[in-house]
């Protein structure tokens, strides 16, 4: 059964959105209650879904880092049936885009890595498919569309 918000349950809250990881002893007496007062709530919170995860937000000090974009042609042995590669392809979370071409090259793959480091574990994992004959990667050094 979930429960309409009091203003500790609101209170909590808004302690853990300015620190989601304060000890429970610490939000007791900023809010005024028992250390256990303000575990039982919390995890009432998250059982009736007023709290439904925590996160990490990325201080001052730390630079977000760019993507690194490649993009991989490759060639398959065998055109017509390398379903198995495509297969391969759409579980790797870095591969964003793959298109079947006409012409030289069968498939052309974006992918994108935090490093070129990255990239070059996803060329590794590509390269050492069963069906890939061979690969061209090219780093994107900008997109202008």
């Amino acid at each position: 059964m979930k429960r309409i918000l009091d203003s500790l349950d609101e209170r909590i809250i808004a302690e853990l959105r300015l620190n989601a990881r304060a000890a429970h002893a610490e939000l007791a007496a900023k809010v005024n209650l028992s250390r256990n007062a303000v575990r039982q709530r919390i995890e009432r919170l998250e059982r009736d879904g007023a709290i439904q995860g925590y996160t990490v937000r990325e201080g001052e000090g730390r630079q977000a880092s760019a993507t690194i974009n490649a993009v991989i042609f490759v060639y398959r042995y065998d055109r017509m049936r390398g379903a198995e590669v495509l297969q391969a392809l759409r579980a790797m979370p870095q591969v964003t885009q793959c298109d079947v071409m006409s012409g030289e090259f069968d498939l052309m793959l974006r992918v994108g890595a935090a490093s070129a480091q990255g990239v070059h574990k996803v060329w590794n994992d590509i390269a050492a498919l069963p069906g890939v004959e061979n690969t061209v990667t090219s780093f994107v050094l900008s997109s202008v569309v």
